[in-house]
């Protein structure tokens, strides 16, 4: 006879077969129940190997959505990936920006271009080296678990300083034909979101589709907005061995941007709007199809390949004036001024294939992974053109466009890792990476009545290297330390602006640097977790914003050139401790307190700005979270502090410039909740409950120029029904 005990915690179920054999006589035995019950919420880490990886020596996270009180209908970045140590995030989703940016270590958060974003694995940026802005993500509904790997992911993912952030969407229900879930949320400022799926097996199928709307007027007057997203998701089970699918992701939205503020505007009334005519437009698609083969218990092959085709437009009030210049007809001509206009055509084909091989060296069994990486990005941008005088969203422009560029950027790495079990607990993990890149640029570009001509060629080829270790002390606790080469080169972004009130260095070099972290992590059955680590990253030739004077005018104006080196380094720490489950395991309550702590001390260490701290690096992030449960109610309690930071290297805390100034230190309360009944759900909570007056950004463009004020207090109230 068979017995099974099923132990969970934290979101991972292991199994344990015990086998025992009986010869004159049968029991039989009591009816038990096993429940799930979450406890030491939300946030574990990747094992050493998962889906034909190695994490084995890297710093990672995994946050499990489900276990998450959070304001999921919005994205709430600060209450879902809050509990990362770290993580600094621009919070402008509801201003004029499809999705919030994020960053750790002092990096840039705008839009995560310091990070390597993937969905189900594969990229979903706009181009991972030419232009690498997120503006699409899932709905947080969709997304079973979200996985962070630290800059030591550049040798399987590539070579971004920032790392992987990789949301997994939730799979096809288990041993059901057909399952319909729908959430319903209504709250502040005119949100509606509507999230319905479906899933299911039959047979060797399985399928996976969801559909979300959203709309809210927003916390500013002009910045109303629409979005609906889809994804829908169908795979073979050919047999245990290999299956293969397809899956595509859609995203829908408008945008209306209110324009950034002044200093004295936002502390005057952080809810004004300075523009009422900006709008941004996104048809975004992707589609991806996968192979998974697994010839044997001991290795793996797994093919990913995915076609991005997608545009974005934007009509808007130039940033001539800055925030101050307002918006309004002139009543000699009894018309707007005219709009500017701009449209991006985006589209990338990106393959990966991966094999892994567990082997037996000497007495151990060891972990050899690799694979190649092939991707072809083409992207016209056409800007500067001149719109029309109205208010509603039209492309339509008079005369010749500003500029018309072509860019393409060609990408082919192959990369290899292995594991060398050492002994039972000591593995080292030696990888390296290869990389190949070229880039052109066609087209022309009008410069002060000037036509400049765009007709460049770029190679270059360059390694990464990097080493982990890891050294398991018990059955819970590791010591984990790893070194690896990062590489950032230059974006279309940083080569033709949208903006007018920056300018472009035209002698910008690439970025290189290199990330290493130490750290000691623990989890203790179901009422203790933690993670401690100090890090160091150099990062050189940073491409930053300075000020400059024209020598002519006098006037101040930013321009992004290489600033100089900067060094990266600090401390990151996680705790959780459930009191209830540590007195008693079995107990039907808990309260559970946790911490997301971090110190980074980001300076540039060369240059005329050495010394000053890096722009957007903010030196102390630290929430705290208050956890209560039973098995029916969830509540979450948490307090975000993120600390000051300026918005160029110079740090001026004033200035003309409306990307360069002081970003204060805020202090915001979260509040979520959630009580459940079988398969229904209600799900509460209020953002910013102290309703703070705070920003994230400055920018010297759209949705701007200026600061861009995060929302103020907003409640939210839903349900979830599955059936």
């Amino acid at each position: 006879m068979k017995t099974k005990y099923i132990i969970i915690a934290l979101g991972l179920v292991s199994f344990s077969t015990i086998q025992a054999q009986t010869k004159d006589s049968i029991n039989n035995l009591k009816e038990v129940k096993v429940k799930g019950f979450k406890t030491v919420n939300g946030l574990g880490h990747l094992p050493d190997t998962k889906n034909g990886i190695i994490y084995a020596g890297k710093k990672s996270e995994v946050i499990l959505i489900d276990s998450l009180d959070a304001n999921k209908a919005i994205n709430n970045t600060r209450q879902i990936l809050g509990r990362v140590p770290g993580l600094n995030i621009v919070e402008t989703e509801t201003s004029g920006f499809t999705a919030n940016g994020i960053a750790t270590r002092g990096l840039n958060p705008t839009q995560s271009i310091e990070m390597n974003t993937r969905q189900n694995g594969y990229n979903i940026s706009s181009d991972s080296y030419g232009y690498n802005e997120s503006y699409y993500l899932p709905p947080m509904e969709a997304v079973s678990r979200i996985e962070l790997v630290r800059g030591a992911s550049s040798l399987q993912f590539g070579s971004q300083f920032g790392g992987l952030v990789n949301y997994v969407i939730k799979e096809a229900p288990a041993n059901k034909p057909f399952e319909f879930i729908t959430a319903q949320t209504i709250g502040s400022y005119g949100l509606y979101n509507s999230f319905n799926s479906i899933g299911g097996n039959y047979k060797k199928w399985s399928y996976y589709a969801y559909l979300q709307y959203r709309g809210i007027d927003g916390y500013r007057p002009n910045s109303e907005q629409t979005q609906v997203s889809a994804f829908g998701k169908i795979q073979y089970n050919q047999s245990d061995k290999w299956n293969f699918g397809i899956e595509y992701s859609l995203l829908r939205n408008k945008i209306r941007m209110p324009g950034g503020l002044s200093d004295a505007q936002f502390n005057s009334d952080p809810s004004q709007s300075t523009r009422s005519r900006n709008w941004l437009k996104t048809p975004w698609n992707i589609i991806m199809a996968f192979a998974n083969y697994t010839p044997s218990k001991n290795s793996t092959l797994n093919i990913k390949s995915s076609y991005l085709f997608s545009r974005r437009a934007l009509v808007w009030r130039n940033e001539d004036g800055g925030p101050e210049a307002i918006d309004a007809i002139d009543p000699i001509t009894n018309e707007y001024v005219p709009r500017e206009v701009g449209i991006q055509k985006i589209n990338n084909v990106t393959t990966e294939i991966r094999y892994s091989q567990n082997y037996t060296l000497g007495k151990q069994q060891s972990t050899f992974a690799g694979g190649i990486r092939h991707a072809y990005a083409w992207f016209n941008r056409l800007g500067g053109g001149q719109g029309t005088t109205g208010s509603d969203f039209d492309l339509s422009i008079t005369g010749n466009w500003g500029y018309n560029l072509d860019f393409t950027t060609t990408n082919l790495a192959p990369f290899v890792e292995n594991i060398f079990r050492v002994s039972k607990n000591f593995t080292v993990t030696p990888g390296f990476r290869l990389e190949y890149l070229r880039n052109t640029s066609r087209g022309y570009k009008e410069i002060e009545g000037t036509t400049q001509i765009a007709n460049e060629n770029s190679n270059r080829t360059f390694a990464l290297a990097g080493i982990g270790l890891e050294y398991k002390t018990s059955k819970n606790t590791s010591l984990y330390a790893n070194f690896s080469q990062a590489y950032r080169p230059i974006d279309y972004s940083q080569l033709a602006p949208f903006g007018v009130s920056s300018r472009i260095d035209p002698n910008l070099k690439d970025s290189d640097g290199y990330n290493s972290d130490l750290g000691y992590r623990c989890t203790i059955k179901n009422y203790l977790n933690f993670d401690f680590s100090g890090f160091y990253l150099a990062y050189n030739n940073r491409i930053g914003v300075k000020l400059e004077t024209d020598p002519i005018s006098g006037d101040e104006y930013s321009i992004r050139k290489n600033i100089a080196n900067s060094v990266h380094k600090g401390i990151e720490s996680y705790l959780e401790f459930n009191f209830l489950k540590y007195f008693n395991s079995n107990s039907n309550y808990g309260v559970s307190l946790f911490n997301s702590f971090s110190y980074v001390d980001a300076r540039y260490t060369s240059g005329e700005y050495s010394g000053k701290r890096v722009e957007a690096a903010t030196k102390i992030i630290n929430r705290v979270g208050l956890i209560f449960n039973t098995t029916k109610l969830s509540t979450t309690f948490q307090v975000n502090y993120i600390g000051d930071a300026f918005g160029d290297a110079s740090n001026v805390t004033t200035s003309n410039n409306p990307e360069a100034g002081y970003i204060p230190a805020y202090t915001v309360l979260d509040f979520s909740g959630s009580y459940k009944i079988n398969d229904f759900a209600l799900k509460f909570g209020v953002n910013n409950l102290a309703d703070k007056h705070y920003f994230t950004r400055r920018t010297d463009e759209y949705p701007g120029p200026g600061i861009i004020p995060a929302v103020g207090r907003s409640l939210y109230l839903g349900f979830t029904a599955k059936f």
